[in-house]
């Protein structure tokens, strides 16, 4: 009669469960969910517009040599210096065509620059991919997290429900007091506030999944727990991967070539005092005829700044600021890095050798415990058949956690590195 009570609450709570966390959509996998990672969402379009901005700047920079022409037309009235009583018209038309032929480096230290910028930008919107990744993944275990974290409540309830109903059969028989039976009542409403908050924080988990995979409101009813056969590959050593990550780390790169489109901006702002050699075409037609006048001409012309004041000067010292702002984050940035993957490597190798081996055994163990509690249930030995349940249940969360967790841990490493570990691998035995 027991073991039917228990079996009909945890149905009745499994049905409460379904209904609960359903949801518009159907059964999403892992590799669904990363290819939303590469989808339109805001932190990409912020990468993307950064990476748009720089090339845009990269035109405006190789536009300085452009040829320029310009058509000038003038309504005016003279006075001849022969008549001054009288005035007459003296109208022009001008069309003048412009060429730089030679700046002494301005545009192409101004076009180093900005091929730098671009080039930083870049290598920006692959680490926000690369973090877009990693958020979903992230977003994905927390919601197959919180369903087994909700599941493992939702037993818990059903054992501390099965308890206080059959305390009520017992009190009113007389064979428990008010006292106890108000402790195992006060259990079960403790116990089912912890689910139902299980249960908010399962619907919040999918909420946040949607909104990482940039479709809000479109809630997966049903999540496919991956295989996650990648969590057993080898680590490298991490005197191997420190160099590898300050080769190619995109945020290391991405700095970089920040720091060096702040240099060739300061040679740039250095040449503003060289000459500039321009080639020039102008053909225009006077109303008045002048003999110091001409109908066409070209030449070259010569432009050479002797005294700028501090047109020069001013944004030299405001770029060399920045160029020593940008040397302190990059040398920053590498120490911060270094730091990460030395965390990730650390959590990873923590993971394979001891968290994970633990879960499985506490799972093994529950395992046992719970068959056994089931044989001596059967003979009516022990009436705690859902504590076993509800444990075994918790053991097995603890070990799917710890497999999301050392996913995630790879996907940070990698990211870090910007590069897949099994190229590193590789190149490292290359070198060896």
């Amino acid at each position: 009669m027991k073991l039917a009570r228990l079996g009909i609450a945890l149905a009745l709570l499994a049905g409460l469960m379904s209904n609960g966390l359903a949801a518009s959509g159907q059964r999403l996998t892992l590799g669904d969910a990363l290819v939303a990672a590469d989808a339109a969402h805001p932190d990409l379009a912020l990468a993307e517009a950064d990476r748009d901005a720089a090339l845009a700047e990269q035109d405006i920079s190789g536009s300085r040599s452009d040829l320029a022409v310009n058509l000038e037309a003038g309504l005016r009235r003279v006075v001849p210096s022969p008549d001054p009583n009288s005035s007459v018209s003296d109208n022009s038309l001008r069309l003048n065509a412009r060429k730089n032929l030679y700046d002494f480096g301005r545009t192409a230290l101004a076009g180093q620059a900005a091929k730098a910028t671009v080039e930083a930008r870049e290598a920006g919107l692959l680490d926000a991919r690369a973090q877009r990744r990693i958020e979903v993944m992230a977003r994905f275990f927390g919601v197959l997290t919180a369903d087994m974290q909700f599941t493992a409540d939702n037993e818990y309830m059903a054992v501390a429900y099965v308890s206080a109903d059959n305390a009520r059969d017992r009190f009113k028989v007389g064979q428990l007091s008010s006292a106890e039976l108000a402790e195992l009542e006060h259990r079960y409403q403790e116990i089912r506030v912890k689910r139902n908050a299980s249960q908010s924080r399962a619907r919040i988990a999918r909420a946040r999944l949607a909104n990482a995979m940039n479709q809000p409101g479109q809630l997966a009813a049903e999540l496919e727990d991956p295989k996650l056969e990648a969590n057993s590959r080898t680590l490298p050593e991490y005197e191997t991967l420190l160099p590898a990550m300050l080769e190619s780390s995109a945020r290391i790169r991405s700095q970089l070539a920040l720091l060096d489109a702040s240099r060739q901006r300061m040679e740039a702002l250095r040449a503003e005092n060289s000459p500039v050699l321009d080639a020039e075409v102008e053909a225009a037609n006077w109303s008045r005829e002048a003999t110091t006048r001409d109908n066409l001409r070209a030449g070259v012309v010569l432009t050479w700044p002797l005294y700028q004041g501090r047109r020069v000067s001013a944004p030299l010292a405001r770029e060399q600021a920045q160029f020593h702002r940008l040397q302190a984050e990059a040398d920053k940035l590498k120490m911060d890095l270094s730091d990460a993957l030395l965390e990730a490597w650390s959590e990873i190798d923590q993971l394979q050798h001891s968290v994970r081996t633990a879960a499985k055994k506490q799972v093994e163990y529950r395992d046992l415990a719970l068959e056994k509690a089931r044989g001596q249930y059967e003979m009516e030995l022990k009436a705690n058949l859902g504590d076993y349940m509800a444990a075994t249940m918790a053991a097995k969360l603890r070990e799917r956690t710890t497999e999301y967790r050392l996913a995630l841990a790879f996907a940070k490493l990698e990211a870090l590195l910007g590069s897949p570990l099994n190229k590193i691998a590789s190149n490292g035995e290359q070198a060896k």
